[in-house]
Protein backbone atom coordinates (compact mmCIF):
# COMPACT_ATOMS: atom_id res chain seq x y z
CA UNK A 1 0.00 0.00 0.00
CA UNK A 2 1.12 3.20 -0.53
CA UNK A 3 1.05 6.00 2.11
CA UNK A 4 0.33 9.81 2.77
CA UNK A 5 3.64 11.26 4.78
CA UNK A 6 2.33 14.76 4.94
CA UNK A 7 -0.53 16.04 6.92
CA UNK A 8 -1.29 18.34 9.53
CA UNK A 9 -3.28 17.98 12.53
CA UNK A 10 -4.97 21.32 14.84
CA UNK A 11 -1.55 21.11 17.05
CA UNK A 12 -0.01 23.26 14.26
CA UNK A 13 -1.84 24.57 11.51
CA UNK A 14 -4.71 22.13 10.79
CA UNK A 15 -8.12 22.27 11.23
CA UNK A 16 -8.78 18.13 12.46
CA UNK A 17 -7.21 16.42 15.67
CA UNK A 18 -5.49 13.77 15.74
CA UNK A 19 -8.63 11.11 16.26
CA UNK A 20 -10.45 12.81 13.24
CA UNK A 21 -7.60 12.67 10.76
CA UNK A 22 -6.83 8.78 11.26
CA UNK A 23 -10.34 8.23 11.08
CA UNK A 24 -10.66 10.02 8.05
CA UNK A 25 -7.41 7.89 6.61
CA UNK A 26 -9.37 4.80 7.45
CA UNK A 27 -12.52 5.49 5.58
CA UNK A 28 -10.48 7.07 2.56
CA UNK A 29 -8.73 3.75 2.46
CA UNK A 30 -5.14 5.10 3.26
CA UNK A 31 -3.32 2.41 5.61
CA UNK A 32 -0.32 4.73 6.29
CA UNK A 33 0.00 8.39 7.21
CA UNK A 34 2.94 10.24 8.49
CA UNK A 35 1.79 13.50 10.84
CA UNK A 36 3.77 16.26 10.41
CA UNK A 37 3.13 19.38 12.76
CA UNK A 38 5.30 22.03 12.79
CA UNK A 39 7.79 21.71 15.20
CA UNK A 40 5.38 19.79 17.16
CA UNK A 41 6.26 16.15 18.05
CA UNK A 42 3.29 15.45 20.24
CA UNK A 43 0.97 13.53 18.70
CA UNK A 44 3.58 11.15 17.65
CA UNK A 45 2.69 8.90 20.52
CA UNK A 46 -0.75 9.00 20.57
CA UNK A 47 -0.86 8.88 16.68
CA UNK A 48 0.41 5.56 17.41
CA UNK A 49 -2.42 4.07 19.73
CA UNK A 50 -5.09 5.50 17.84
CA UNK A 51 -3.62 4.56 14.54
CA UNK A 52 -3.63 0.71 16.01
CA UNK A 53 -7.04 1.33 17.38
CA UNK A 54 -8.31 2.00 13.59
CA UNK A 55 -6.04 0.05 11.25
CA UNK A 56 -3.72 2.60 10.33
CA UNK A 57 0.08 2.92 10.83
CA UNK A 58 1.21 6.23 11.91
CA UNK A 59 4.97 7.01 11.18
CA UNK A 60 6.52 9.14 13.80
CA UNK A 61 7.57 12.26 12.01
CA UNK A 62 7.65 16.41 12.57
CA UNK A 63 8.09 19.30 10.05
CA UNK A 64 11.12 21.23 11.18
CA UNK A 65 10.91 25.02 10.19
CA UNK A 66 14.11 26.14 8.70
CA UNK A 67 16.21 29.25 7.37
CA UNK A 68 18.04 28.68 3.91
CA UNK A 69 20.56 31.51 4.86
CA UNK A 70 22.13 32.28 1.33
CA UNK A 71 19.04 32.84 -0.59
CA UNK A 72 17.35 34.21 2.79
CA UNK A 73 14.18 32.13 2.74
CA UNK A 74 12.45 30.00 5.14
CA UNK A 75 12.08 26.20 3.82
CA UNK A 76 10.91 23.19 6.13
CA UNK A 77 12.35 19.80 6.51
CA UNK A 78 10.75 16.66 7.16
CA UNK A 79 11.72 14.47 9.87
CA UNK A 80 10.96 10.91 9.74
CA UNK A 81 11.34 8.00 12.09
CA UNK A 82 13.30 9.38 14.40
CA UNK A 83 15.14 6.93 17.46
CA UNK A 84 15.60 9.70 19.66
CA UNK A 85 12.46 12.26 19.11
CA UNK A 86 13.19 13.91 22.29
CA UNK A 87 16.88 15.58 21.45
CA UNK A 88 14.47 17.24 19.38
CA UNK A 89 12.23 19.22 21.72
CA UNK A 90 14.76 21.86 22.59
CA UNK A 91 15.02 22.62 18.88
CA UNK A 92 11.58 22.89 18.63
CA UNK A 93 10.55 25.09 21.84
CA UNK A 94 12.86 27.38 19.76
CA UNK A 95 11.36 27.55 16.50
CA UNK A 96 8.13 27.89 18.23
CA UNK A 97 9.02 31.15 20.39
CA UNK A 98 10.42 32.17 17.10
CA UNK A 99 6.82 31.53 15.15
CA UNK A 100 5.16 32.65 18.71
CA UNK A 101 6.98 36.33 18.55
CA UNK A 102 6.27 36.76 14.91
CA UNK A 103 2.67 35.85 14.94
CA UNK A 104 2.24 38.91 17.85
CA UNK A 105 3.05 41.11 15.56
CA UNK A 106 1.03 39.74 12.44
CA UNK A 107 -1.99 39.63 15.19
CA UNK A 108 -1.34 43.54 15.97
CA UNK A 109 -0.98 44.53 12.88
CA UNK A 110 -4.44 42.73 11.87
CA UNK A 111 -6.61 44.14 14.42
CA UNK A 112 -5.12 47.76 14.04
CA UNK A 113 -6.11 47.68 10.40
CA UNK A 114 -9.59 45.62 10.26
CA UNK A 115 -12.31 45.27 12.60
CA UNK A 116 -11.17 41.92 14.39
CA UNK A 117 -9.92 41.56 17.92
CA UNK A 118 -6.85 39.78 18.96
CA UNK A 119 -9.20 37.74 21.16
CA UNK A 120 -10.96 36.00 18.77
CA UNK A 121 -8.05 35.32 16.69
CA UNK A 122 -6.52 33.36 19.54
CA UNK A 123 -9.40 31.62 20.23
CA UNK A 124 -9.42 30.65 16.64
CA UNK A 125 -6.13 28.96 17.49
CA UNK A 126 -7.17 26.98 20.21
CA UNK A 127 -5.54 23.95 20.75
CA UNK A 128 -2.84 24.78 18.27
CA UNK A 129 1.11 25.37 19.76
CA UNK A 130 0.83 28.65 17.46
CA UNK A 131 -1.03 31.05 15.96
CA UNK A 132 -0.59 30.69 11.93
CA UNK A 133 -2.22 32.61 8.81
CA UNK A 134 -5.11 29.87 8.75
CA UNK A 135 -6.15 31.38 12.24
CA UNK A 136 -5.86 34.47 11.27
CA UNK A 137 -7.99 33.98 8.12
CA UNK A 138 -10.69 31.87 10.28
CA UNK A 139 -10.82 34.53 12.47
CA UNK A 140 -11.69 36.92 9.34
CA UNK A 141 -14.17 34.07 8.25
CA UNK A 142 -15.57 34.53 11.46
CA UNK A 143 -15.86 38.00 10.93
CA UNK A 144 -17.85 37.81 7.26
CA UNK A 145 -14.81 39.21 6.04
CA UNK A 146 -14.05 36.22 3.83
CA UNK A 147 -15.77 33.60 2.73
CA UNK A 148 -12.44 31.62 2.41
CA UNK A 149 -9.09 30.68 3.79
CA UNK A 150 -7.23 31.58 0.68
CA UNK A 151 -8.60 34.42 -1.43
CA UNK A 152 -8.48 37.70 -2.42
CA UNK A 153 -8.01 38.64 1.43
CA UNK A 154 -5.86 36.27 1.89
CA UNK A 155 -3.60 37.61 -0.83
CA UNK A 156 -3.88 41.18 0.07
CA UNK A 157 -2.48 40.58 3.50
CA UNK A 158 0.36 37.92 2.90
CA UNK A 159 1.76 38.43 0.02
CA UNK A 160 4.86 39.66 0.09
CA UNK A 161 4.55 42.94 -2.69
CA UNK A 162 1.03 43.69 -1.33
CA UNK A 163 0.76 47.47 0.33
CA UNK A 164 -1.49 45.78 3.23
CA UNK A 165 0.72 43.16 3.42
CA UNK A 166 0.73 42.36 7.70
CA UNK A 167 3.10 38.75 7.41
CA UNK A 168 6.19 38.91 9.59
CA UNK A 169 8.65 36.18 8.97
CA UNK A 170 10.20 33.72 12.22
CA UNK A 171 14.10 33.43 12.02
CA UNK A 172 14.57 30.19 12.04
CA UNK A 173 18.11 28.28 12.45
CA UNK A 174 20.02 27.43 9.07
CA UNK A 175 18.62 24.64 7.26
CA UNK A 176 22.13 22.69 7.59
CA UNK A 177 21.76 22.84 12.27
CA UNK A 178 18.27 21.63 11.21
CA UNK A 179 19.38 18.59 9.43
CA UNK A 180 22.76 18.06 11.57
CA UNK A 181 19.90 17.95 14.85
CA UNK A 182 17.39 15.46 12.61
CA UNK A 183 20.60 12.62 12.39
CA UNK A 184 21.23 13.42 16.17
CA UNK A 185 18.16 12.65 17.03
CA UNK A 186 18.15 9.08 14.64
CA UNK A 187 15.86 10.78 12.29
CA UNK A 188 15.44 10.27 8.68
CA UNK A 189 16.26 14.26 6.87
CA UNK A 190 13.98 14.87 3.92
CA UNK A 191 13.92 18.15 2.08
CA UNK A 192 10.06 19.15 2.03
CA UNK A 193 8.55 20.87 -1.65
CA UNK A 194 8.88 24.34 0.10
CA UNK A 195 12.58 23.89 -0.45
CA UNK A 196 12.85 23.19 -3.77
CA UNK A 197 10.06 25.79 -5.07
CA UNK A 198 10.90 28.44 -7.91
CA UNK A 199 14.73 26.57 -7.31
CA UNK A 200 17.31 23.67 -6.82
CA UNK A 201 19.82 25.51 -5.59
CA UNK A 202 19.45 24.36 -2.22
CA UNK A 203 18.93 20.71 -2.79
CA UNK A 204 22.08 20.76 -5.15
CA UNK A 205 24.20 22.08 -2.24
CA UNK A 206 22.76 19.76 0.43
CA UNK A 207 23.98 16.75 -1.73
CA UNK A 208 27.42 18.47 -2.65
CA UNK A 209 29.79 16.03 -1.15
CA UNK A 210 31.23 17.61 2.38
CA UNK A 211 28.40 19.26 3.22
CA UNK A 212 25.44 17.86 5.79
CA UNK A 213 23.73 15.88 3.03
CA UNK A 214 20.40 15.81 3.23
CA UNK A 215 18.07 11.92 3.08
CA UNK A 216 15.63 12.63 0.40
CA UNK A 217 13.40 14.83 -1.11
CA UNK A 218 9.41 14.95 -1.30
CA UNK A 219 8.63 14.56 -5.14
CA UNK A 220 4.78 13.87 -4.30
CA UNK A 221 2.54 16.33 -3.74
CA UNK A 222 -0.44 19.01 -4.68
CA UNK A 223 2.28 21.87 -5.06
CA UNK A 224 4.62 19.74 -7.40
CA UNK A 225 3.73 19.92 -11.37
CA UNK A 226 4.43 17.27 -13.56
CA UNK A 227 7.41 18.79 -14.82
CA UNK A 228 8.89 19.39 -11.49
CA UNK A 229 8.57 15.80 -10.17
CA UNK A 230 10.07 14.77 -13.23
CA UNK A 231 13.05 16.94 -12.70
CA UNK A 232 13.00 15.63 -8.95
CA UNK A 233 12.62 12.43 -9.02
CA UNK A 234 15.52 12.40 -12.04
CA UNK A 235 17.73 14.37 -9.39
CA UNK A 236 16.52 11.82 -6.62
CA UNK A 237 18.05 8.84 -8.58
CA UNK A 238 21.03 10.23 -9.15
CA UNK A 239 21.88 11.43 -6.10
CA UNK A 240 20.44 7.99 -4.50
CA UNK A 241 17.74 10.02 -2.71
CA UNK A 242 14.59 8.77 -0.92
CA UNK A 243 11.48 9.62 -2.57
CA UNK A 244 8.59 10.25 -0.48
CA UNK A 245 5.38 12.41 -0.58
CA UNK A 246 1.69 13.21 1.10
CA UNK A 247 -1.29 15.38 0.78
CA UNK A 248 0.09 17.93 2.76
CA UNK A 249 -3.39 17.80 4.70
CA UNK A 250 -4.78 20.65 6.23
CA UNK A 251 -8.11 19.72 6.66
CA UNK A 252 -10.32 23.20 6.14
CA UNK A 253 -6.96 25.10 6.47
CA UNK A 254 -5.65 23.17 3.29
CA UNK A 255 -6.35 24.11 -0.63
CA UNK A 256 -9.55 21.60 -1.99
CA UNK A 257 -7.39 18.27 -1.09
CA UNK A 258 -7.61 15.49 1.36
CA UNK A 259 -5.35 12.54 2.59
CA UNK A 260 -4.72 10.54 0.04
CA UNK A 261 -5.13 12.64 -3.02
CA UNK A 262 -1.38 12.35 -3.01
CA UNK A 263 0.65 9.45 -1.15
CA UNK A 264 4.75 7.62 -1.43
CA UNK A 265 4.02 4.42 -3.52
CA UNK A 266 4.81 1.11 -1.55
CA UNK A 267 7.71 0.77 -3.04
CA UNK A 268 9.64 4.19 -2.28
CA UNK A 269 7.81 3.78 1.23
CA UNK A 270 8.92 0.50 2.09
CA UNK A 271 12.47 2.07 0.56
CA UNK A 272 11.89 4.73 3.38
CA UNK A 273 10.63 2.31 6.22
CA UNK A 274 14.12 -0.01 5.84
CA UNK A 275 16.43 3.06 5.22
CA UNK A 276 18.54 3.30 8.16
CA UNK A 277 18.33 -0.53 8.71
CA UNK A 278 20.72 -0.58 5.03
CA UNK A 279 22.33 2.61 5.52
CA UNK A 280 25.95 2.67 7.23
CA UNK A 281 25.77 6.01 8.79
CA UNK A 282 23.04 5.56 10.59
CA UNK A 283 23.94 1.78 11.42
CA UNK A 284 26.95 3.72 12.90
CA UNK A 285 25.06 6.30 14.45
CA UNK A 286 23.27 3.00 16.46
CA UNK A 287 26.65 1.13 17.10
CA UNK A 288 28.42 4.15 18.69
Amino acid sequence: MSGDLHCHTKLSDGSLGIDDLIVLAQKKGVSTIAIMDHDCLAATVRGKIIGDRHGVKVIPGVELSATDTKRNKNTTVLCYLPDHPDRLEGLCRRNLLARKKASQYMILKASKKYDISPDLILKCATGSTNVYKQHIMHAFMECGLTDRIYGDLYKKIFTGNAPDNITVEPVFPDVTEIINAIHDAGGIAVLAASGTEDNYELLEELTKPGNEGIDGVEVWGPTIDDDRRKHLMSFAEKNNLLMVGGSNFHGMYGDKHTVGDYTTPKQHLDTLLNFKHYNLKYKTQQNG
